[in-house]
């Protein structure tokens, strides 16, 4: 049976860490996830990315990557499925104010994926709550899938 998401954002929003609770520089609580093919091809469905890489195995043996991969984008997928349902990140009302993100190497189907994470700073500014933090995916032998940098206003 494929992993279904939760889609009721504010269901855990009580349990959510809070601006008080964020420690620049310590490591953010993360969970392995096994990205299956499923996963990958609902993704994709979803923001109509149909690339034969993603769909048609055979296509996808012949390419440079000799199998089906998921498509960069999907850290967006990985953030939520290696957090846990109290991480400060899912909090609803954040705003994302910017991000860089660098791609490495492919996620696969079958493979669980890891996740490094940390604020590396908050301030005040205007009144908003801003946070600076790093995140970066790993495959099973220790390589980077992806990585990035991002920037988001809190909720108060």
């Amino acid at each position: 049976m494929a992993t279904r998401f939760e889609t009721d954002f504010w269901k855990d929003a009580a349990t959510r860490k809070i601006w008080d609770d964020i420690v620049p520089g310590a490591p953010r609580k993360t969970l392995p996830y096994t990205l299956t093919l499923d996963a990958i091809q609902r993704y994709c469905r979803a923001v109509g990315d149909l690339h034969p890489l993603y769909f048609d195995e055979d296509y996808a043996r012949r390419s440079r990557y000799g199998g089906l991969i998921a498509p960069p984008s999907i850290h967006i997928l990985l953030m939520f499925a290696c957090t846990p349902a109290d991480d400060w990140m899912r909090s609803p009302g954040t705003i994302n104010a910017g991000q860089s993100w660098s791609y490495n190497e492919p996620a696969r189907p079958g493979e669980v994926v890891t996740l490094e994470a940390r604020a590396l700073d908050k301030f005040i500014k205007k009144g908003r709550l801003f946070v600076i933090h790093d995140n970066v995916f790993f495959n099973p032998r220790g390589e980077v899938i992806c990585a990035g940098r991002g920037w988001t206003i809190r909720p108060a």
